[in-house]
């Protein structure tokens, strides 16, 4: 087995005072590794960052068409958003759409990242719903599909149809018959893969439009819906809605728990994916923000590239303490 390399480095003063290990590959439409770190075979769980693959079902189906879904409601099928407004209004909306409430998701109930929101919630003395989770909106993706499957309630169990629809999907753009599942942090089964295979999937969705099949075709509505809602997909502060915005709509990008990136670029049709072996977001940010500007789709000195990629590290009175870098065999 390849051992995972260098990815991020933290800096204090001149010293090295932390490293962090992981894994990258970067895949074209064909589905070959153009450039590794690491071990492109290492499986992962791709947690949130398969979000737009779970969604695919959703389009090819038919449902999102049955339904009449926006684009928005397809870029927060694929989020991991904060609970703030913006994200809990939307996704109440679209539970109204199919009479269905809070009590339908199946993904649990989680407080809001989103510090306006946090704050209304203590003043009123109200607690989280499970739409504030991150996870809701792919959620309401998983009820709409159920519902025109005609399919039972416990959407998330591994024998339900929806998830049958999410691995069938998941293995035909990976390219690889997944080894197993886990439980994610919202109870869905979450298909383990390479990281070759994730960044191929990443690459099949950024070659779609040269596709005319029913997935392909899904495939580029899902990326022109992240892209467009930049906001939807994460929301204010938050590293996946920072770099899209500072890529002006021409690449999609998704974090996932425990350090796992991707990177959709369809005028490259590449596709990227990382992982980080010690699970720090930290430096999965850094890592892709890094393969990005190595790319030539984002510029280094970018006031948003500043935030993970060589950025500074701030102490408690706002002095700068040091800075988390790159490993330079991302960059050369």
């Amino acid at each position: 087995m390849v051992q995972p390399v260098s990815m991020a480095e933290i800096w204090r003063g001149s010293l090295l005072e932390s490293l962090h290990l992981g894994h990258a590959v970067v895949c074209g439409a064909d589905g070959a590794v153009r450039e590794f770190w690491g071990d492109p075979n290492a499986v992962i769980y791709p947690r949130s960052s398969a979000k737009m693959i779970q969604a695919l079902p959703l389009i090819t189906s038919g449902a999102a068409e049955k339904y009449g879904l926006s684009s928005e409601q397809l870029a927060l099928s694929c989020a991991s958003h904060n609970g703030a407004a913006i994200h809990t209004s939307r996704v109440n909306t679209w539970l109204d759409q199919l009479g269905l409430g809070d009590g339908d998701l199946r993904c649990g109930t989680q407080e809001p990242a989103d510090i306006p929101e946090r704050d209304r919630l203590i003043k009123t003395d109200s607690s989280p719903c499970q739409v504030h989770n991150n996870c809701s909106g792919k959620h309401a993706g998983f009820l709409t599909l159920a519902q025109h499957m005609g399919a039972g309630p416990e959407y998330v169990e591994m024998g339900h149809p929806v998830q049958q629809a999410c691995l069938s999907a998941f293995e035909e753009v990976t390219g690889q018959d997944s080894p197993g599942y886990g439980i994610d942090g919202c109870s869905a089964p979450n298909f383990a893969t390479t990281v070759h295979g994730l960044a191929r999937a990443m690459a099949w969705f950024a070659s779609a439009s040269d596709r005319s099949d029913r997935a392909s075709t899904a495939a580029v509505q899902l990326v022109d819906a992240m892209t467009k809602h930049p906001e939807l997909v994460a929301g204010e502060t938050r590293a996946c809605t920072n770099l899209m915005r500072a890529m002006g709509g021409h690449v999609a990008i998704k974090t996932g728990a425990e350090a796992v990136f991707v990177a959709i670029i369809p005028e490259k049709k590449l596709g990227v994916a990382l992982k980080i072996t010690d699970g720090a977001t930290r430096a999965s940010e850094c890592a892709i923000a890094a393969l990005l500007v190595r790319l030539g789709v984002l510029q280094a000195d970018h006031p948003e590239v500043r935030k993970y990629m060589n950025a500074p590290i701030l102490n408690r009175r706002g002095m700068n303490c040091g800075s988390i870098r790159p490993a330079a065999e991302l960059l050369n």
